[in-house]
């Protein structure tokens, strides 16, 4: 399903992200988009938030679903 590949994109996005500012103490987002209280960061931060609660229910789903969405 599409949105479970842009859900899983953002979220490893937001993984990257969080590594960096773990390894290195640098926030990639707010680096680029100027700062943690610019707007687009702010809007990417959520989007990867949503995208995070998204992939939750990845846990949840019967294999057989999955399974036939990929055929």
């Amino acid at each position: 399903m599409v949105l479970d590949r842009i859900a899983l994109i953002l979220v490893i996005i937001g993984a990257l992200n969080w590594g960096s500012i773990g390894i290195f103490q640098y926030d990639i987002v707010a680096g680029l988009f100027g700062g943690q209280a610019a707007i687009i960061a702010r809007v990417i931060y959520t989007l990867v938030a949503i995208a995070g609660i998204w992939c939750v229910s990845l846990l949840f789903r019967e294999r057989d679903v999955l399974d036939s969405e990929h055929r």
